[in-house]
């Protein structure tokens, strides 16, 4: 009997064993283990062994973060997973909820169980039904993408609650209605493109571009079409006709002098428009109403007349220039007309720097071109020589220059730097009016474009750490380049880091800062710039080191470097992002500081906590405090075996 007892006692702590190994060590393995079952049925979860007594622990599963031995961050991207998501709704600690790419379907389960969910993103799937109204209690999301869905209804307006949104992608659904007015201080990346809205774009989201609003055939107002006029509604007459019409003359509507407390229906308008006309005619004479109508005939005439004055003046100033294409009109930079005089062709011709191709000022000028963008020191163009050849033509404007000779002068120091983290520049051309310097063309987006372009791909931990090195070496080239001038950048910036085919980064618009007119720089480099720099304009190497200390923080926050938000005691408002940086608690920087989108890369923290201390090092207050770029170069590299070229250095 005994023995039969112990073998009964063995059996049930043997069982109570394995409770305690597969399920009781982690509350959130049981719902992990419905996921998989009902959704991987092409078993690509294979690193999610059920059977195995040795991996038991869903926190060592692939995509599967924990944080106290509760599921933080789920990231399953692109797996084939399909089915309904409903048994992840009991993860109640999730922050992280990526499942991009896969085949899920039907309406979205009730996440009102999902209080900590920070980030969000379901794009590319098939699920559908209304807009997730249980989404609208999150107050916690940071972004929420469900993008490219078959979600179809209204937009509630309450999705307006959720005010820490940065990121908000609708994008390729079928929802329809009116769009509504969503105060959402925070929102950095918008987009409802491909749906079926109409009616008229809120103003409060009118700042972004057209491309976030597109393929919606009957949605109207900024920054796409204007809306047509209500005919029905006051003051929906177009501006021309308001002035030619005499307001007691406007035979179509009568605008009261105070406001109705009921709206007119259109019978009643046109009644009242026929009485007001009939009061108006009565009390203007013949001769007064002859005398308006000729002054107004008066008025359209001179003014028809200065119009074609206008014209006739515009061809004979542009005559002889039939072939031009990138400066002509408007285009032109820092001038009407891109030659003074017929004779400032024969004194004035491009200037090559060694081993460049020689063409003339005309070939540029009558190259096609487009417009790359507008900065402080003036306008960029994208220029096609012989349909082979590309370059990328600035013309300086609004700049501080001496004469000609100080700007030939620091044009040859420039022309002679040559770096692979360093946009060349090619020629120069010089008059009283115009100047031109060609640099290389680099086709690949920005950084800043990287970084928060719409419809981007997100950088990864491993490129940005060789963006940063890279930018990191061009700047130290530019600053020992020449040790007796002590040149600098000067103009540090993610538009200003360009990124070649490869990925690497090559630093552009450098060495123009002598240009700049003297006094407070203002918002030329509004985040970037050093504080002493912004208060005299004057600009060292040691406020370049401050400047690419902020860039690194753009890097890794991947926030926009004048405009961070913080609710901290004692540091409420905006601020610049470093002091938002210092203001943040050290054990909190992994949730609060980095960049979303590097969270679902692994091991990667030390790295990322190693550049930031390198960022705030740089952004010292003290300008005697910041470290050499040669410095800085070095203490990157130390991070991690950054793959660097014997000629970096």
């Amino acid at each position: 009997m005994a023995g039969a007892k112990l073998s009964r006692l063995v059996a049930v702590l043997h069982f109570l064993i394995l409770l305690m190994v597969q399920g009781f060590s982690n509350p959130d393995f049981d719902a992990l283990v419905a996921f998989k079952t009902a959704s991987d049925t092409s078993q690509k979860l294979t690193a999610w062994n059920l059977n195995s007594t040795t991996n038991n622990n869903p926190c060592s599963w692939s995509g599967v973060s924990c944080i106290r031995d509760r599921v933080s961050r789920l990231v399953l991207e692109n797996l084939d997973l399909e089915g309904s998501i409903h048994p992840l709704t009991s993860l109640t600690q999730l922050r992280v909820l990526s499942l991009k790419g896969n085949r899920f379907s039907g309406p979205l389960p009730n996440l009102s169980n999902l209080t900590a969910l920070k980030l969000l993103f379901l794009s590319r799937n098939s699920f559908s039904g209304e807009f997730p109204a249980t989404v609208t209690s999150l107050f916690r999301l940071y972004r929420l993408d469900l993008s490219n869905n078959n979600f179809s209804g209204e937009i509630p307006a309450k999705v307006g609650h959720l005010t820490h949104l940065f990121t908000l992608r609708l994008d390729g659904n079928k929802f329809s209605g009116h769009i509504p007015d969503l105060n959402l201080p925070e929102l950095q990346e918008f987009n409802v493109s491909s749906n079926r809205f109409s009616g008229e774009i809120p103003k409060s989201l009118s700042k972004f571009p057209e491309p976030s609003f597109g393929q919606n055939p009957f949605l109207c107002g900024a920054p796409i079409k204007n809306c047509a006029p209500d005919p029905t509604k006051p003051g929906s007459e177009s501006a021309i006709a308001s002035l030619l019409i005499p307001p007691n003359n406007n035979p179509t509507t009568s605008v009261s002098s105070s406001p109705s407390p009921m709206p007119k229906t259109p019978t009643s308008t046109s009644t009242s428009s026929n009485k007001s006309h009939e009061k108006g005619a009565s009390k203007i004479s013949p001769v007064v109403l002859i005398a308006i109508i000729t002054g107004g005939v008066l008025v359209l005439i001179a003014i028809a007349f200065l119009l074609l004055c206008c014209y006739f003046w515009r061809n004979y100033k542009l005559k002889g220039r039939k072939g031009s294409k990138v400066f002509d009109s408007e285009k032109i930079v820092c001038s009407s007309s891109p030659f003074p005089d017929q004779g400032g062709l024969e004194r004035n011709r491009m200037v090559f720097f060694e081993g460049e191709k020689r063409y003339e000022i005309e070939d540029l000028l009558e190259s096609p071109s487009e417009m790359l963008g507008t900065g402080w020191f003036g306008t960029t163009y994208k220029a096609e020589l012989d349909g082979v050849n590309v370059f990328a033509v600035k013309g300086l404007g609004g700049t501080y220059m001496t004469g000609k000779r100080e700007f030939e002068q620091h044009m040859e120091v420039l022309g002679r730097l040559r770096h692979p983290n360093v946009v060349s520049l090619r020629a120069y051309y010089f008059t009283s009016e115009i100047k031109l310097l060609v640099y290389d063309y680099e086709s690949n987006p920005n950084l800043f474009q990287r970084l928060h372009g719409l419809g981007r791909i997100p950088l990864d931990w491993t490129n940005r750490l060789k963006i940063a090195a890279g930018a990191a070496r061009g700047v130290a080239f530019i600053h020992n380049s020449c040790q007796s001038l002590r040149l600098i950048h000067g103009y540090i910036k993610s538009t200003n880091v360009q990124l070649d085919k490869q990925g690497n980064a090559r630093m552009s618009d450098f060495g123009l800062s002598v240009f700049a007119r003297p006094g407070p720089v203002g918002g030329r480099c509004n985040g970037y710039l050093a504080p002493e720099a912004s208060e005299d304009g004057k600009q060292t190497q040691e406020s370049d080191v401050y400047s690419f200390g902020v860039l690194l923080l753009e890097l890794l926050t991947g926030k926009f470097p004048a405009k961070v938000k913080t609710e901290e005691v004692g540091f409420g408002g905006l601020l610049d992002i470093p002091m938002w940086v210092r203001s943040v608690p050290r054990k909190r920087w992994t949730l609060d500081v980095f960049d979303w989108d590097l969270m679902r890369h692994k091991d990667i923290e030390e790295e990322m906590v190693g550049l930031l201390q390198i960022a705030m090092t740089c952004t010292a207050a003290a300008p005697d405090q910041r470290p050499t770029m040669t410095h800085v170069v070095k203490m990157i590299e130390e991070l991690r075996g950054v793959e660097v070229s014997p000629c970096h250095h």
